[in-house]
């Protein structure tokens, strides 16, 4: 039944905002270096014929999110070039409703009919994955729900109820075999926060590059006034909470790599730690050898590690492993394979205990990812896609409301804190750590508190604008 807070898309505006890295980020075997962020401006129409806009953006991670041995820059374009056909098909996309009911509806049925025809004549040279695809839809999707609550004059969050929802959950999930759970008349918000934190522990990213000590500075380093060394950033940032990234295919490198970050994180006080295998491990025999080598080593480190992160492949369908003798050691969070509901249902089967929600495979898919996980007892944590600029606010919101293990993993003060300048002139502190804590309480008002009107950043033309007024 239509809701007279309905909304329809009118017109989709695109741009690129390319960004520099002041040090180099490694995902697997590759290494970024710079990036583009998509950011997206809709216009939606009410029922009532008026007009909002709302804002989303993601940096499109070409390592991230397209692991393979074709050149960077075929990727990228290929990225780009689909954000382009994506803006005409959201500007075009003929529905009405809420924001997550759009979302879902074009991630069931006009996603995958884009991404075959793009990859049919496969511009790359190598077709496109789908989790890319989530990735390049995903500011489009985001700023579809900021917009209604721009039309509503209320905070997002607040939207996620039988008032605005013309479906329940039990429209869009379905329990697993093994649960009695029901979702037939529960809405979204029973699962999220009202009344979210104003602050968060704040996750540090430890890269496979980033130098731990003097002995491994190289003289290459940037002299731009941020820390290099992980002790200097611990005290700078107060930090209580350390991601390290290790190879997955190099178990004497991992164990030494924990095991000297653990020394500088036990000698400065930080409290957890979490360890991601960058889903290079294949068999959980290697997880498991290096965790209870620590436990018989080193078990006060080894109590540091909080959970373990997708030390597996990707493609949770094709890649079956049953994961239950790691996850009875440590928690185990799916992420890059939890790109909706049915594979994090795959995943508890496997014997994954986790999810590692992130707002770049769309807002709309985090919330339901979210909803089903909570409703069968599992963990969450919100990710990094190393955000920075608007990206960074749908990001620390999703934490505050979803409910974390611990915190929010956020580093782009890391990577490319001049990026989000503009921003940060209006919400400090989500773009500076301190305390070892984000502060969320600048973000008010309608929408993900984005308080545009304040940030004083120049975009460039569009990338691509269609619809109304294009």
């Amino acid at each position: 039944m239509s809701k007279p807070t309905d909304i329809r898309v009118a017109a989709a505006e695109l741009f690129f905002l390319p960004v520099e890295t002041r040090v180099p980020l490694k995902f697997g075997p590759e290494t970024l270096t710079h990036v583009t962020c998509a950011r997206v401006r809709l216009t939606v129409r009410l029922a009532n014929g008026s007009t909002a806009t709302g804002w989303g953006e993601t940096p499109l991670s070409v390592q991230w999110v397209w692991p393979s041995t074709l050149p960077y820059e075929s990727r990228h374009n290929a990225l780009k070039q689909f954000c382009i056909r994506l803006a005409k098909a959201w500007a075009t996309f003929d529905a009405a409703g809420h924001p997550l009911e759009l979302g879902h509806d074009f991630q069931q049925a006009e996603l995958p009919r884009l991404l075959d025809a793009f990859n049919a004549d496969c511009p790359a040279g190598e077709p496109m994955p789908w989790l890319a695809a989530l990735v390049c839809c995903s500011p489009f999707d985001i700023a579809l729900h900021d917009a209604l609550g721009q039309a509503l004059g209320r905070p997002t969050y607040e939207t996620y109820t039988p008032e605005f929802l013309s479906r329940d959950l039990g429209q869009f999930l379905e329990a697993a075999d093994d649960s009695a759970v029901e979702f037939a008349g529960r809405y979204p918000a029973e699962f999220l926060d009202a009344n979210p934190p104003p602050t968060l522990q704040a996750w540090h990213l430890v890269g496979g590059l980033d130098p731990l000590d003097e002995s491994e500075l190289t003289g290459d380093e940037p002299d731009d006034g941020h820390p290099v060394l992980l002790s200097d950033w611990i005290r700078t940032d107060g930090l209580t909470c350390l991601k390290i990234k290790l190879r997955g295919n190099d178990a004497g490198w991992d164990y030494a790599r924990l095991a000297k970050i653990g020394a500088i994180a036990i000698e400065h006080g930080v409290l957890w730690l979490t360890a991601d295998f960058n889903c290079t491990v294949t068999d959980p025999a290697y997880v498991n050898e290096i965790l209870d080598r620590l436990a018989a080593e080193q078990p006060r480190l080894y109590g540091m590690i909080l959970y373990v992160e997708q030390p597996f492949p990707y493609e949770l369908e094709s890649n079956r492993i049953d994961v239950h003798s790691v996850s009875a050691r440590k928690p185990l969070f799916l992420d890059e394979s939890a790109h909706d509901w049915k594979l994090i249902r795959l995943g508890r089967e496997l014997g994954w205990t986790g999810v590692a929600l992130k707002t770049c495979k769309t807002q709309t898919g985090a919330i339901l990812s979210a909803c089903w996980a909570k409703a069968h007892g599992m963990t969450l944590m919100v990710q990094d896609l190393t955000n920075p600029m608007l990206a960074q606010i749908p990001h620390v919101q999703l934490a505050a409301r979803t409910g974390t293990i611990m915190g929010v993993e956020t580093n782009s003060m890391q990577f490319y804190p001049d990026a989000s300048a503009a921003e940060a002139r209006v919400h400090p502190g989500i773009y500076r750590r301190r305390s070892g804590q984000v502060d969320l309480s600048t973000l008010t008002g309608p929408g993900f508190g984005y308080r545009l009107e304040e940030i004083a950043r120049e975009l460039p033309e569009p990338a691509a604008a269609f619809g109304e007024g294009a």
